[in-house]
């Protein structure tokens, strides 16, 4: 008998010496009675709905950054200002993508997203700003990216391998916030 399969784990079935290919009945049948027990059951749901709170928390920051960048394209002044301005709205673009998908995967873990206007700088990981000059925009950026960071590492760590689908999700914004605090702190020493 095969030892039992970690769900979301994708590993290659031996290779039978004469025939077709066939899959390991006794593990799909183990996961046909593998149904949560109510405690279980209720663990996960109390787990899900945690989840569910810090990804929120999460889209607010998205949401807040998305604002920010916004701003600081419009408001962007100086002899660098013009390539700078443009890659301030780059990154609000892709902090809006950021968004999008967590709360596609807010719904899929049966939440709702919350884009409530009037709580989202309280949820928000990182501060809304209004900086006049350009370094002070790429420092404040910067800031919030490194923010980012730690509470994307936090998340991935959190979340460890319980839920493989949202780990995946929160690698690729956390590989896209380091790319960014490193394109910012560039700016900086130019």
């Amino acid at each position: 008998m095969s030892p039992p399969r970690e769900p979301g784990n994708v590993q290659q079935l031996p290779l039978a010496d004469h025939g077709p290919p066939v899959l390991d009945g006794e593990a799909i049948e183990r996961a046909r009675r593998a149904a949560l027990l109510p405690a279980e059951a209720a663990a996960e749901a109390l787990w899900r709905q945690g989840l569910v709170k810090l990804l929120n928390d999460s889209l607010a920051t998205e949401l807040v950054c998305v604002l920010r960048y916004k701003r600081h394209h419009y408001t962007a002044h100086g002899l660098a200002s013009p390539r700078i301005a443009e890659e301030f709205a780059v990154h609000a673009a892709e902090e809006l993508v950021h968004a999008d998908r967590l709360a596609r995967r807010i719904v899929q873990l049966g939440g709702a997203p919350d884009f409530a206007p009037d709580t989202l700088s309280a949820r928000s990981h990182a501060p809304y700003d209004a900086s006049a000059g350009l370094t002070a925009m790429i420092a404040c950026n910067l800031s919030a990216e490194r923010v980012a960071i730690e509470s994307y590492g936090q998340l991935v760590r959190l979340v460890g391998t319980r839920d493989p689908t949202t780990r995946r999700l929160l690698e690729d914004i956390l590989a896209d916030e380091q790319k960014h605090a490193e394109e910012l702190a560039g700016w900086l020493t130019e």
